[in-house]
């Protein structure tokens, strides 16, 4: 599929809201999704797993590898339950990183910030909140894996992003005890 092709689809489920299987370049295995705005660069979706839907994340467009629907009983159950009658998704631009961002600085939550790769074998992971927004990177406060807040804050290039995710229950809970 090609990727003007990708991204026509992409968008028009926006709309439709099907559930969709993604196949991540970083990703070993498939993930579902549905998709609250598509950008030629960027998506915003909510991320199923066993009839739960657990936050939001933005992830970009040229890190799908092959994108489907996915119309059977699980779909059909989704709907019976009414679960994408219970997600209000904010207003983010994803236009690109930078609007993202100022978008997701406004909500003064914390986030996570992910850099994956399965070629080099790469993971990095941020949890916490944006300080800052320049023109190709955030300046990110992180707290580490006992709650205590790091004293300088990171600089992250957005070229070395591939996912930010927020709303999530494991960010919201984590912050209340930081």
């Amino acid at each position: 599929m090609k990727k003007a092709e990708m991204i026509e689809l992409l968008q028009s489920s926006v709309e439709h809201k099907p559930l969709l299987r993604l196949f991540l370049k970083y990703d070993a295995y498939y993930t579902y999704w549905f998709l609250f705005g598509a950008s030629k660069k960027l998506l915003l979706g909510a991320k199923e797993d066993d009839f739960i839907i657990d936050g939001f994340s933005i992830r970009r467009i040229s890190d799908i590898k092959k994108v489907e629907f996915k119309d059977d009983k699980c779909f059909e159950i989704l709907k019976a339950e009414k679960v994408l009658d219970r997600i209000c998704a904010p207003e983010i631009d994803i236009s690109d990183w930078h609007s993202a961002f100022l978008s997701l600085q406004k909500l003064e939550k914390n986030i996570i910030i992910e850099h994956e790769s399965l070629e080099n074998k790469e993971w990095d992971y941020w949890i916490g909140r944006i300080e800052k927004v320049l023109r190709s990177k955030v300046v990110f406060r992180h707290f580490d894996a006992d709650g205590i807040w790091q004293e300088e804050p990171y600089e992250i290039p957005f070229s070395r992003i591939t996912s930010v995710t927020f709303d999530s229950r494991y960010v919201n809970v984590f912050s209340k005890y930081v």
